[in-house]
């Protein structure tokens, strides 16, 4: 089933959606922030058949989020590493996890720690104010047009 582009949609998220918002690729790119960036380490990781990754990876190289690198030649292979823009994703990938960990880890707890290797503690990424510093919630801020609007 063919879906709907959000591409031409006049709201950052929608656009945004119409790039990583197919299913898998939020979990293609988390694994190449921890390192599996090869074909078969996606495929095998994720257990993702080959056509679905081959697309998934083709959009994210277009897209500009993933850049291709030969790494062998004999055979040809490749792998998928992280642009400036797909490491700008960090933070979604991080907000992500987190909600995941508070809503949907169980007893357990968490399958995966993300430790802020400065001071070696188990961190939970926060959405802070790049002007002032403070926490930014649904309480405190308020929509406004922006220059594009």
């Amino acid at each position: 089933m063919q879906r709907t582009s959000l591409a031409g949609m006049h709201c950052s998220v929608a656009r945004t959606l119409d790039i990583i918002g197919e299913w898998w690729t939020p979990l293609i790119i988390r694994d190449a922030f921890v390192g599996q960036v090869r074909f078969d380490e996606l495929q095998r990781s994720l257990g993702i058949a080959r056509n679905v990754l081959a697309d998934r990876l083709a959009t994210l190289v277009a897209h500009g989020i993933l850049e291709r690198r030969r790494y062998d030649e004999r055979p040809p292979r490749d792998e998928y590493v992280l642009t400036q823009k797909g490491r700008d994703l960090f933070p979604v990938i991080a907000a992500i996890t987190a909600w995941g960990d508070r809503w949907t880890a169980g007893e357990a707890g968490p399958p995966l720690l993300l430790v802020h290797e400065p001071c070696g503690q188990a961190a939970t990424v926060r959405t802070t104010c790049d002007q002032c510093g403070e926490l930014v919630s649904l309480d405190n801020t308020s929509p406004t047009p922006g220059p594009g609007a």
